[in-house]
């Protein structure tokens, strides 16, 4: 299979047809090699616009939802970066190409050691690894930007108080078959801005939040 033609095709016909245009994160997708993140069996379908299957259940995001993502963020290099469901470990070592740190956090202990490894034979240096469940949060480092890989019903307020000013938060939130993804900018308390970006499906995040139920 020829890698460099299969990542060409991928960026012109998939992720630049689908508003990715800054051409940093363009020129990214050709220095992080996707297929180096991919499981053995999915390499021949590395470059393909699907999700892959990953263990235990989990599933790798289209490349064009990745750039889109990364594109909407918009890091420029100095930012401290909370993920939350580290899965394959591609996005994290794209977030670490645009961030100064970059703390990744995977609730499968088997997905987590094997997403470590392969940012370590990929030279990303700047993301830290952790195993654990951070659906609501993680630590009481704050952030610039918090993303959460998986989907939810709902956005739960410790997610917020964990942002520093001015930082953003990506979700996919909603449920099956409406979720749209969102970049929520906390500017103050009270005060939020929130865009919306476009409507996809995605796995949900395990042990999101939820919105209380009234119960008879």
């Amino acid at each position: 299979m020829d890698f460099e033609l299969a990542r060409f095709n991928m960026v012109e016909q998939q992720i630049r047809t689908w508003a990715v245009l800054d051409q940093d994160v363009l020129d990214l997708l050709f220095v992080v090699k996707r297929e180096a993140f991919v499981p053995p069996q999915w390499h021949s379908l590395a470059f393909a616009d699907l999700e892959l299957p990953l263990p235990n259940g989990e599933q790798m995001w289209a490349p064009k939802l990745e750039a889109r993502v990364l594109q909407a963020l918009q890091l420029r290099g100095g930012e401290k970066v909370l993920e939350v469901g580290t899965g394959s470990g591609y996005f994290a070592a794209l977030l670490a190409c645009r961030a100064a740190a970059v703390t990744s956090v995977e609730i499968d202990h088997a997905l987590a050691l094997e997403a470590a490894q392969k940012l370590a034979r990929a030279g990303v240096a700047n993301v830290r690894c952790e195993i654990g469940d951070a659906a609501r949060g993680w630590g009481k480092d704050t952030y610039d930007a918090i993303v959460l890989t998986g989907s939810t019903p709902m956005l739960p307020e410790t997610l917020f108080a964990q942002l520093r000013p001015g930082g953003v938060v990506f979700a996919v939130v909603g449920d099956l078959p409406v979720m749209t993804a969102r970049l929520i900018q906390w500017m103050a308390p009270g005060s939020r801005v929130t865009t919306e970006l476009f409507e996809t499906v995605v796995a949900p995040l395990k042990n999101a939040a939820t919105p209380a139920r009234f119960q008879f």
